[in-house]
């Protein structure tokens, strides 16, 4: 199997110049491309000088991370695509596990690595971590991580498990099934695009796993930080996008309706912190999805199958009022 390995960039040369080194150096049975979003500073200058074997795919304009990625794979012709982010430290032999996971499942279709956080390398990260998961209203939760509680790593996901999406933050996928369940969603923009790609790799019949034996190091926010409210909007928005589209059946609504309500909470919540531009984001989340609804409901009829998506019905519910703060606790 061919690998490529592609980094999607925008006015990212300061991220390039520290992470490339190690994706260059430990990455020798792919091939490394970095995609450029049409950045505005001397990015490409810096790989074509210091980095000769990464090849630079050029998109014309910034149209964030889906429709980046979208542009950058339709002509490669590599098996497994690895989307890696800009802020990741690859370790030695990391692709290895990968590989040998394509290769000895023909069902996989997508695999994620362990990912630690680069600030403070013995905790999982925040996008990710040992693999997610969703509960029945579309909130993602990750093993080693259930919102903001994070978890030590200490071996207790050394291990290779089935799970629900995996991390855009290193997500490696096959070429074919990505083009064949439709690739990224670009109305997602960025964020959460990940898990409808997830979702649909899910309904169309495919494996996607979680292999503890490849670790990577994600420094998180790089882009967007999460105190962001751009990343509060997107993160609140898309997750609807990706309920209407995916779940089968008239609960769909009923799912929005609460959503609407525990949104409403989380709006308060922020304004309690005196974090007035997170409220008025959520509030724009839930205008942006209305207004953009009748065309979900375009893609909505597209949908043929689906599967039973959850394992939890509120992640709300036992990470904040029953208080779990761990995987296991759930």
């Amino acid at each position: 199997m061919k690998i490529a390995v592609v980094i999607l960039n925008w006015n990212g040369r300061a991220l390039l110049e520290k992470f490339l080194p190690s994706v260059v150096n430990f990455s020798k049975e792919a091939t490394v491309y970095v995609a450029d979003n049409a950045s505005t500073d001397d990015s490409v200058l810096l790989i074509t000088s210091l980095f000769p074997s990464v090849k630079i795919i050029q998109n014309a304009v910034n149209g964030g991370y889906a429709k980046g990625y979208n542009d950058a794979l339709k002509d490669l012709n590599e098996d497994i695509l690895i989307l890696l982010n800009s802020d990741v430290e690859v370790t030695e032999h990391w692709l290895t596990p990968i590989l040998t996971c394509f290769k000895s499942n023909p069902n996989v279709a997508a695999v994620q690595p362990k990912i630690l956080d680069y600030k403070n390398k013995s905790y999982f990260e925040y996008a990710g971590a040992a693999g997610g998961y969703i509960d029945a209203l579309g909130y993602p939760y990750c093993r080693g991580r259930i919102f903001n509680s994070l978890e030590k790593d200490h071996g207790q996901y050394n291990d290779t498990k089935e799970i629900f999406w995996a991390s855009g933050a290193c997500l490696a996928i096959k070429n074919d099934v990505f083009h064949e369940v439709g690739a990224l969603d670009e109305d997602f923009f960025a964020h959460q695009e990940e898990i409808d790609l997830c979702w649909r790799i899910k309904n169309a019949g495919y494996n996607i796993v979680y292999i503890g034996q490849s670790t990577v190091y994600h420094v998180g926010g790089a882009t967007l930080n999460s105190m962001n409210p751009k990343k509060t909007f997107f993160n609140f928005r898309n997750t609807l996008f990706a309920l209407i589209k995916n779940v089968a059946g008239p609960k769909v609504y009923g799912f929005i309706l609460i959503r609407l309500i525990l949104d409403g909470i989380a709006g308060f919540k922020f304004l309690l912190e005196k974090k007035p531009k997170h409220f008025i984001a959520i509030l724009k989340a839930h205008g942006s999805f209305y207004a953009q609804l009748p065309k979900f409901l375009k893609k909505r009829k597209a949908l043929k199958s689906s599967i039973k998506y959850h394992q939890i019905n509120s992640v709300v519910y036992k990470h904040f009022i029953l208080k779990k703060q761990s995987f296991k606790e759930l």
